[in-house]
């Protein structure tokens, strides 16, 4: 048994060694050629697989199996890290709507593709599952490398792809009920996304009122080896409670990340784990490597010709739709739609998950890897035709066609802006978030009672006293969120501006949506006295429950609920509070935040006495967080550089101007593709050839492309000083200078560069 055990450990660690080393090889030769270090991963899954027979393949590829089901964890928890709930809500309609259009079309016309190449009822499914979503990674580096991330489009394509990360998750749990009952029912489903729901709301609100409180009491225990720990051990607990629950590991993990996300330490543990991230996540996708059957490929040369087809056309048809359906301009659809031509790493997630489950064909994978592939490549490509078909379409669209989509588009942005409509728009909303969340929390509250509590009391008490020991207990617990769900409010300034607008504010609105609050709280007081009472004294005594509730308790509850509420709010924008400084108030409308300096900030690189934060933007800077090393009330000599954390002092306006500038990360505009323009920092050793040369010598700008900011020098007792760079100066080992330039020319300076 132990020769057993230490021949699979070896075969583990064996594997490991072989697919890392040829991973980095191919990520490097990708690199190289300017394309996704993805595509590089897959070669090496290929590679490493037992279907290439020039070079050695893994002993075991269930040892793979099991590093990639970490992989997909891992990607999904720090996908969520990206998302966070409070950024679908910014989106706006308009994305989810076009998302819908778009996923749905999809998934339509892959289910049909399928049918037709005579795939199996469950194939199909999955075959529109995987066609259906776009990949946001590639994406942006095609539109990076292309120099187009400033058009006027690009942030709605990033709200379409925010979205559609949620809706895979969610095809994700529909997709595997759908093959763990082996038959498509549409009750299940609609039990399947009910259930869903209530479980994403409960773990939304129960994390979000337990971690940033947690992180605030124990902040200054809290290491980054600590963090790393905590993260890591809520991503899994969270993956093996949401399989408890009846869903995936990947769904729970990508809750978690979306809960963390709304934290001040995001940023922090999105750092942390970056390297977890991108080991675990190059095992997972050559494995998908590992899949690929230049056999199949052959023999499916049609197929994979269709279906890379069905993508690109598919994805440019219902993306433009999509985007003209919300109101979008024509020239903005088309681009919309011409940019969305690929699939990606969720394809290959709602594949493996169909191949764990054993209801997807073994040769659909490498199928659908080959696809991927292709529109990965044309990707570009048709985002550079996106501007010629417009052009060639305006010349031959039919004048009354071209009319009626101004006109239409025209319509939606003025019914959008419209003051009125946004008012009544955030109040509806805010109705609806207020029932949902309420009426969720209830539900978790009377559920856990009748399961746990009802159960416990019947055996100490008489069935008629434990009745109503329960009910009243009940009643009592859920009374302040019966009278929450009862009365919702519009705010002061709201309704001013409707007065303003239209001298009068109308009452249907209100009045309708207090009506529905009203009887589903009503609703809730029944489920508790039902089945304990009869139906006359249930209804009664729900009658006298509301009477007492609304009134005679309703400034009790009143304050508490505002407290309640005030408290999830500020743990819901706690990363946004830190950002902006609302929620740390200082002394006459002074507020203290912390802004991250990006890259593209125009005093990169300055010292705080020439930035003259305070003759620009009315702010005063109280401290400075580099690498994790505080620098309270920093000196005018000290400069500023990307990643540093600025705390400062100003008023809500001067902070707001602020924001944007400081957090810039966009190229300059007169940037290139040619090579990568970057920041960069590190320390001089012996072999680095400028070593002992000046600046003067060394000849930076003319070898490297490379612009010195800054030189980092620590004495003799370890304290570090900065260097004004000065022709002169002479660079000495132990030196850190700090560069913005070409990558590639200045990557024969770094250290590990032979």
């Amino acid at each position: 048994m132990d020769e057993l055990v230490t021949v699979n450990i070896e075969s583990l660690i064996t594997d490991l060694a072989l697919i890392l080393t040829l991973g980095a090889i191919s990520s490097i030769i990708f690199k190289r050629l300017k394309q996704p270090v993805v595509l590089g991963y897959i070669v090496a899954g290929f590679i490493a697989s037992p279907h290439f027979a020039l070079s050695p393949s893994v002993a075991v590829e269930a040892n793979i199996e099991f590093w990639a089901q970490i992989g997909i964890i891992v990607l999904l928890f720090s996908l969520g890290l990206e998302f966070s709930f409070k950024k679908l809500l910014s989106v706006g309609g308009s994305a989810i709507v076009t998302t819908l259009i778009l996923v749905l079309g999809m998934m339509g016309l892959g289910f049909m593709v399928g049918r037709f190449m005579g795939f199996q009822m469950d194939d199909s499914i999955f075959l529109g599952g995987m066609l259906s979503t776009s990949s946001t990674t590639i994406i942006l580096k095609a539109l990076t490398d292309l120099g187009m991330r400033q058009r006027r489009y690009v942030s709605m394509i990033f709200a379409v792809l925010i979205v559609e990360d949620l809706v895979a998750v969610v095809l994700l749990v529909i997709l595997s009920s759908i093959a763990i009952n082996e038959h498509v029912s549409s009750d299940q489903m609609i039990a399947s996304i009910l259930k869903l729901t209530f479980f994403l709301i409960i773990w939304f609100i129960v994390g979000i009122f337990m971690l940033p409180t947690m992180f605030k009491r124990f902040k200054r225990m809290i290491s980054d080896e600590t963090m790393l720990i905590i993260a890591m051990g809520l991503c899994f607990l969270m993956a093996v409670f949401s399989v408890s629950s009846g869903f995936s590991m990947a769904l729970g993990a990508f809750v978690m990340g979306s809960i963390l996300a709304g934290t001040s330490e995001s940023k922090r543990i999105e750092r942390i784990i970056t390297p977890v991230k991108d080991l675990f996540g190059a095992v997972f996708f050559i494995s998908v490597g590992m899949m690929v059957d230049p056999k199949i490929i052959i023999e499916n040369a049609g197929t994979i010709a269709l279906l890379a087809t069905v993508v690109i056309l598919g994805m440019i048809t219902f993306g433009t739709v999509g985007m003209l359906a919300t109101g979008q301009p024509l020239k903005q659809a088309i681009e919309s739609g011409f940019t969305l031509t690929q699939i990606g790493e969720f394809s290959f997630i709602i594949a493996n998950t169909g191949m764990a489950l054993g209801v997807l064909d073994a040769k659909i994978y490498p199928i659908i890897v080959t696809v991927s592939v292709i529109t990965t490549f044309t990707t570009p490509f048709f985002i550079k035709q996106a501007d010629p078909f417009y052009q060639h379409l305006e010349r031959h669209l039919p004048s009354s066609w071209r009319r009626i989509i101004d006109g239409y588009s025209s319509n939606a942005r003025e019914s959008e802006h419209s003051e009125t409509w946004h008012i009544w728009r955030n109040v509806t909303k805010r109705y609806a978030v207020r029932l949902l969340l309420y009426s969720v929390f209830v539900v978790a509250l009377i559920i856990l009672s009748r399961t746990y509590v009802k159960p416990w009391l019947l055996s100490v008490l008489d069935d008629r006293y434990e009745r109503i020991v329960w009910s009243v207990g009940m009643l009592t617990v859920i009374s302040p969120f019966i009278y929450a769900i009862m009365t919702p409010r519009m705010r002061p300034s709201e309704r001013e501006i409707l007065l303003e607008k239209s001298g009068k504010v109308s009452l249907v609105p209100q009045v309708v949506l207090t009506v529905i609050s009203i009887i589903v709280s009503l609703g809730f007081v029944m489920a508790v006295l039902q089945g304990v009472y009869s139906s006359a004294t249930a209804v009664g005594m729900a009658v006298i429950l509301f009477v007492v509730t609304a009134v005679l308790m309703a400034p009790l509850f009143k304050k508490r609920i505002q407290k309640l509420e005030q408290r999830f709010i500020n743990n819901a924008n706690e990363r946004e509070n830190r950002r902006t400084g609302r929620a740390n108030s200082l002394v006459n409308n002074m507020h203290l935040a912390y802004i991250t300096v990006g890259e593209g900030c125009p005093f990169v690189g300055e010292k705080l006495r020439n930035a003259d934060l305070r003759k620009r933007y009315g702010v005063n800077v109280s401290s400075i967080d580099r690498r994790g090393t505080l620098y309270p009330a920093p000196n005018g000599d000290m400069r500023v550089f990307p990643g540093d954390t600025l705390g400062v002092v100003g008023t809500e306006e001067q902070i707001g101007r602020m924001l944007p500038i400081v957090e810039n990360n966009e190229a300059p505009a007169h940037a290139t593709t040619e090579g990568e323009m970057r920041f960069i920092h590190f320390t001089l050793d012996e072999r680095n050839p400028i070593v002992h040369h000046t600046l003067r010598t060394a000849r930076l700008r003319e070898e490297y492309q490379a612009l010195l900011v800054a030189i980092e020098r620590p004495d003799e007792k370890g304290n570090v000083h900065y260097i004004t760079p000065e022709p002169d100066v002479h660079f000495q080992v132990g030196d850190t200078l700090w560069l913005a330039g070409n990558m590639d020319r200045m990557a024969q300076l770094l250290p590990d560069t032979p």
